[in-house]
């Protein structure tokens, strides 16, 4: 016979699993929580708004060989002029807004290269379907190691001194170059898998320039970077988040959109004004 007593007992046992399950699916929320706030990612933000690549844009030149890379290059080279080395987001060096900001640089006084870190095959702007894909075949490792090379490139011709800008995944480039000496100042422009480790291990002075609207390097992750710099005295650090902007800002609007071309230059200002105080 099943007895009350009988079906109280199911209840309660039922009651029980019940909510260890929504325990564990708390607590593994929590997790994956705290995994986001440490580590910057990439999202579908990184491949909104692609860019049209035009190999022809920009007033300066493309050299086959910088540093081992194909590269454009704007400004003329002298040995007393500062260098910049614009490190791209995942759609590359003919990305004609990133050709237009070092045109301006270069008019700013810079000798600025931009590298073609994906070796003729950036991230196709008309099947961004494909980014995990594309991204094994070009992981910021690589990157980070072939702008080293480009670094020594730059200083076996002597120029004065160097400073690097990422974007999105050119974000991760930079700060890595930021852990040593090989440059003089670093900027991050809406990075993307830059941690709370790496900015632990900046030694130079950086700016990070982020989106309030950013998923892939959230607000509250750089609210943490921000308070690191602010225990390291010794590293000159700026940290600004852009209100009613998305991530990519920087370099991936509408030329025909003045709000955004504000925008986007209100963050270019930024830049140039940290590079002339720590490079120039």
């Amino acid at each position: 016979m099943v007895t009350s007593q009988t079906i109280t007992r199911g209840s309660t046992a039922r009651h029980s699993v019940l909510s260890r399950a929504v325990f564990v699916a708390v607590l593994c929320s929590v997790q994956v929580f705290f995994c986001m706030a440490q580590n910057s990612t990439f999202t579908k933000q990184c491949c909104h708004n692609p860019p049209t690549p035009d190999q022809f844009y920009g007033k300066g030149t493309v050299v086959d060989n910088f540093g081992g890379l194909k590269t454009y290059i704007s400004g003329s080279f002298d040995s007393s002029k500062p260098a910049i080395l614009l490190v791209s987001d995942i759609f590359g060096f003919e990305a004609p807004n990133l050709r237009a900001l070092a045109d301006k640089l270069a008019e700013s006084g810079y000798y600025v290269v931009v590298p073609d870190f994906f070796y003729g095959d950036p991230m196709s702007p008309n099947d961004t379907s494909q980014f995990q894909t594309w991204l094994k075949r070009h992981g910021t490792a690589k990157g980070f190691e072939d702008a080293k090379l480009v670094i020594q490139a730059l200083k076996e011709k002597c120029v004065s001194a160097i400073g690097a800008a990422g974007f999105c995944w050119g974000g991760k480039v930079a700060v890595e170059l930021a852990k040593s000496y090989d440059i003089k100042a670093a900027v991050l422009l809406h990075p993307a898998l830059v941690t709370v480790d790496d900015i632990k291990e900046v030694k130079i002075p950086i700016s990070i320039l982020a989106a309030e609207l950013d998923q892939t390097t959230p607000p509250a992750l750089v609210k943490q970077f921000e308070e690191i710099l602010s225990t390291k005295p010794e590293v000159p650090s700026y940290v600004k988040i852009f209100p009613g902007v998305e991530h990519g800002w920087t370099v991936r609007y509408n030329v025909t959109d003045k709000v955004a071309v504000k925008k986007a230059e209100e963050a270019h200002k930024k830049m140039r004004q940290w590079f002339d105080k720590y490079v120039k």
